[in-house]
């Protein structure tokens, strides 16, 4: 029997490819190994949306070649998929030699083939890039998450053509899932145990626009979820501020099952960078969707996403920002510092900002949430919240770990229980005692189901 080692780098989007690849291996006799030193073939999906991705997976690349070197001569293949191979495509067998096969994005439901065919030293190409691919719920796919929590991507690639972003280049233009074929996937990961679901795509809003009919849209995919599965916790992820519709609103509004939480990556506030780069929206915009959100969900817990040092930013800018998030305090968000990609259409505008300017500025804005997120924080002290239990902690195993609904997995912070008994996957009532500056404290009460 075969056996392959796989490593799965990027975003939650990319660990869905992953796991997908390594459904179809296992479905095709192919035994996974820990190890890779014991495995025949070492597979590297990829990442290369940014230049700290690609240098990652170069590192990590390089790391397994190493493996391959030190086996028996012609006894392990090296494999590479992803992203990374989708933009980087006519260089990376001229400087990557030891890699045996590339695959790219649109590859993935080939890989058994593709394997199959590379060790039988039948595989001609040492490229496989298909021009299009849309998983769908009749690929095997075996979850590397905790089984009580998993990710549904509902659409692939993007058309909103950010000048900061390769997304379309590497992933191609948006094409939306049919709704009846996401709620067979949801409803198969219900039946494995999964209690929290988070829908993800680049644009959650834009899920839909692609198709003919009109009642294909975000809405009617909730509608349908919530009615034919009995999934308790629904996140989403990666919405865009001005595709939020009234149906949407009234929805996670009515609905507990939608948790009170939304990803939605604002990049900007001033208009001048947001037009730069090409966002469909501006600072009036971001506040009337906050202040309207906050009316309907008055507790929803709101996280997105800055960029600092874009092209043309100014002081002004930055201190706009520092102004937006005081003002409106929002629960987490992240901080990145633009980086010049090759092929973007931001890669050559004026009044690029140098990295001692970005460094900066990153720092200001993330002190400054610092401050906001110890504040937002307390007032959770007194309160019993679900919480959806991780497990041990990581810091130690005297506690137990989770999170409430106002906690992404991975991205945000947790909640430390130090009272009670409860089992990975539970949810529990959580009395919260302290506040951290990004988590909580708190003891076991009852359960919550």
């Amino acid at each position: 029997m075969a056996s392959f080692n796989l490593i799965s780098l990027g975003c939650a989007k990319n660990l869905v490819d992953s796991e997908v690849m390594l459904g179809i291996l296992l479905a095709n006799n192919w035994e996974h190994k820990d190890d890779p030193s014991e495995a025949d073939v070492l597979i590297v999906n990829t990442c290369g949306f940014i230049q700290p991705a690609v240098e990652e997976a170069i590192e990590v690349i390089l790391e397994m070649a190493r493996y391959k070197e030190e086996s028996s001569e012609g006894t392990k293949s090296l494999v590479v998929t992803g992203c990374l191979v989708q933009r980087y495509l006519a260089g990376l067998s001229r400087d990557i030699p030891e890699v045996d096969l590339f695959v790219g994005t649109e590859g993935v439901a080939d890989i058994a083939l593709l394997l199959q065919k590379l060790i039988a030293g039948q595989q001609q190409e040492k490229y496989h890039c298909p021009e299009s691919f849309l998983m769908d719920s009749s690929l095997p796919r075996t979850l590397t998450t905790p089984f009580f929590r998993s990710s549904v991507k509902i659409t692939e690639g993007c058309s909103n053509h950010c000048t900061y972003c390769m997304i379309p280049s590497i992933r191609g233009k948006l094409r939306s899932r049919e709704i009846s074929d996401i709620v067979v996937e949801v409803q198969r990961l219900e039946a494995t145990g999964v209690k929290e679901i988070s829908l993800i795509a680049q644009d959650l809003t834009a899920y839909g626009n692609d198709m003919e009919q009109s009642n294909n849209n975000l809405h009617e995919l909730l509608f349908r979820i919530i009615h034919e599965t009995g999934i308790p916790w629904l996140r989403l992820m990666y919405l865009y501020p001005t595709g939020v519709t009234d149906k949407l609103y009234e929805l996670v509004q009515k609905e507990e099952r939608i948790l009170p939480y939304m990803d939605i990556p604002f990049q900007h506030v001033s208009d001048s960078v947001l037009r730069r780069m090409n966002r469909r929206y501006g600072y009036a915009d971001l506040c009337t969707f906050i202040e309207k959100i906050r009316l309907v969900v008055p507790d929803i817990a709101l996280r997105t996403t800055m960029m600092v040092g874009f092209p043309g930013e100014t002081e002004a800018d930055i201190q706009q920002m520092e102004g937006f998030l005081t003002r409106y305090q929002i629960d987490h968000v992240g901080v990145f510092s633009y980086t010049n990609e090759e092929g973007a259409g931001s890669e050559f505008f004026n009044d690029q900002c140098s990295n001692e300017v970005k460094q900066e500025r990153k720092q200001r804005i993330l002190q400054l949430q610092e401050r906001i997120s110890k504040k937002i924080l307390k007032k959770y002290i007194g309160k019993t919240l679900p919480v959806l239990v991780e497990g041990l902690s990581k810091e130690t195993d005297l506690l137990l770990e989770g999170r409430t609904v106002y906690q992404a997995p991975d991205i945000d912070g947790c909640v430390y229980i130090n009272e009670g008994i409860a089992n990975p996957g539970d949810i529990v009532n959580v009395r919260i005692t302290e506040a951290q500056i990004y988590d909580l404290v708190g003891g076991i009460v009852s359960s919550a189901e």
